[in-house]
């Protein structure tokens, strides 16, 4: 050691760090700082594409038109339905681009995805692939964007934050999958990948290519009028069959843990066959409510004034808005009952019922509490693929992109309240919702079926689904949505305040809504409470500014802002400005 240097990472934790600074301090050893050495290109020798199978027909026009696209600014959505082979489309139009020594940046919306489409670009070309998401280090993320940017490494496969990776020699951005609301930055820096990745393809001149099942209706509108290129694949790949779509009354039947009696037939005849049933349930936790059976008082988070969330094996109440948690009470706060009942079905309780109701059959839960840690989720994924659970139970977490080739029976367990949201997006959310959930059935050999449980099921958006698919009711919506003067036919941006005192946030936007209204340019609507009106002991209002034209609208903002910034009452709230707004609550 005498005189050389060692990576001081790993002097220290071979010797521990204070006899490292005791032996640099005497002169012993030395620790020098090396810059990593990075070669701009390196990968190309070890690039070797895989056997690939042949396109069909509408692959093979999707990959044409994208070849076509090299080394010019285009925006492109490919809207393919669930298991059509969009993953091939994209792994044969970027092959020519790596030959020629140009990057692509992929980005996808969940963590979960990451590992099995890394894993596929890197069988198929031979590559290694850069690998960017929140749950790596400061020192991972920063190696991997010092490759980028030299040029190191060919494919970066990233989720929302990706996009500001920097690259040398670009060829083509890809957003999968990007309808979905995880592109969205809600808080802090507030932006869209999908559309950042538009800003940044226009600049390096390259081809953009969005990939989605259940396209954005801004997106698909963009296609429809001519803006972006629209490319499409309407049938499964592989021979595989489409997802049959059922609705299933569940009025006056015994209900069993969220589950009707009717639903749990058919999910005994997928079982009995040997095959996989996945049972939706969109809240995790064992219910969304704990009340007293007495007086009918709910337990309720202060800080947000919504009920919390009964977690029943770690015997705790948590608030899934401000993340508060308590430990379950014994009897009731207000007249002091013994008897507490909860309300509501979560993943937990469906969980337990199953076990009970399928005596001897394994399942797993799958949702933020049980996949939590570093590749538990990939290593879950991979059991079910080995069949061995028959029964999964989960929340969102399995709705994207996934490929289950044993899941035949996809059960959705509650699909009413977004039938009746405040959220003029909630049926576009529930349709995408739905579509995807139908796409992880079916997807091999063995034909899928999916049930919608619900208590309205003549509701027209049901209807509309189950008869005519995603593409039919995102149309219909587009004309709705035209109707009622409201996105993208428009755009808007809200103006968000919250404060302890609730008139304090109310006069703040009061005041900003004056400032506005001196230019007689844009529409202004409210000052309003949130759908969610208090979280974390802040009332939350908002302030929503719209115009026909995206110009008029920055130009109005840009003109105010110097002015709200001077408002007497912008130094008490904490306040934002969201641009393209995809969220009310």
């Amino acid at each position: 050691m005498a005189g050389g240097a060692l990576l001081a990472s790993q002097a220290r934790k071979q010797y521990g760090a204070p006899a490292v600074k005791a032996l640099v301090e005497k002169s012993l050893i030395s620790i020098e700082e090396v810059a990593p050495e990075f070669k701009s290109g390196s990968w190309l020798a070890s690039l070797s594409v895989s056997e690939k199978p042949v396109p069909d027909t509408e692959q093979s026009v999707a990959i044409a038109a994208l070849n076509r696209q090299q080394g010019n600014f285009a925006v492109s959505l490919l809207e393919g339905v669930t298991g059509s082979g969009k993953t091939e489309v994209y792994l044969q139009a970027i092959e020519p681009l790596l030959r020629e020594g140009k990057q692509v940046l992929i980005l996808v919306p969940e963590i979960g995805l990451t590992p099995q489409t890394v894993s596929r670009f890197e069988k198929r070309f031979g590559i290694a692939v850069g690998v960017l998401h929140s749950q790596l280090s400061d020192k991972e993320r920063l190696q991997v964007w010092q490759r980028a940017r030299a040029g190191e490494l060919g494919i970066i496969i990233g989720t929302r934050s990706a996009i500001f990776t920097p690259l040398h020699n670009p060829g083509m951005l890809i957003v999968d999958e990007e309808h979905d609301e995880s592109f969205k930055q809600q808080d802090g820096l507030r932006y869209h990948a999908r559309d950042l990745a538009a800003m940044r393809a226009k600049q390096h001149n390259i081809p953009l290519l969005l990939g989605s099942a259940t396209p954005a209706l801004e997106t698909l509108n963009n296609a429809l009028s001519g803006r972006y290129a629209h490319l499409q694949l309407t049938k499964r790949a592989g021979g595989a069959k489409s997802t049959h779509q059922y609705v299933l009354d569940a009025r006056d039947q015994p209900i069993h843990y969220g589950i009707s009696q009717g639903l749990l037939t058919i999910m005994r005849q997928h079982i009995s066959a040997g095959n996989q049933v996945l049972v939706f349930v969109n809240r995790r936790g064992y219910a969304p409510a704990l009340l007293c059976h007495h007086c009918g008082e709910t337990v309720m988070c202060k800080r947000c004034d919504r009920p919390y969330t009964v977690h029943k094996a770690q015997n705790r109440l948590q608030c899934h808005h401000c993340g508060g948690m308590r430990s379950m009470p014994s009897n009731c706060e207000a007249c002091h009952h013994n008897e507490l009942v909860t309300a509501g079905t979560g993943t937990e309780q469906v969980e337990q019922g199953l076990t009970s109701l399928f005596p001897g059959v394994k399942q797993v839960r799958i949702d933020s509490d049980t996949v939590r840690g570093k590749d538990k989720l990939h290593q879950t994924l991979d059991a079910i693929n080995r069949q061995e659970y028959q029964l999964l139970v989960g929340t969102q977490i399995l709705s994207k992109g996934h490929h289950f080739p044993h899941v035949t029976l996809v059960a959705v367990l509650d699909c009413d309240g977004a039938l009746f949201s405040a959220d003029f997006r909630a049926p576009e959310k529930l349709a995408q919702l739905v579509t995807q959930l139908a796409g992880r059935a079916g997807r091999a050999s063995k034909p899928g079926e999916m049930w919608l449980q619900t208590h309205n099921p003549h509701h027209p958006l049901l209807q509309d689904l189950v008869h005519n698919g995603y593409g039919h009711f995102a149309r219909h919506a587009l004309m709705e949505r035209k109707a009622a003067g409201l996105p993208p036919f428009i755009s808007q941006f809200v103006i968000r305040a919250e404060a302890t005192d609730s008139s304090l946030a109310y006069r703040f936007l009061q005041d900003s809504k004056q400032v506005f209204l001196q230019q007689h340019a844009i529409e202004l609507n409210g000052p309003f409470p949130c759908l969610i009106e208090k979280r974390q002991g802040r009332f939350r209002s908002m302030l929503v500014c719209s115009h026909e034209k995206r110009a008029p609208l920055h130009n109005a903002l840009r003109l105010a802002l110097p002015f709200l910034q001077a408002l007497p009452q912008a130094m008490k709230v904490r306040w934002s400005i969201d641009i393209d707004p995809t969220d009310f609550s």
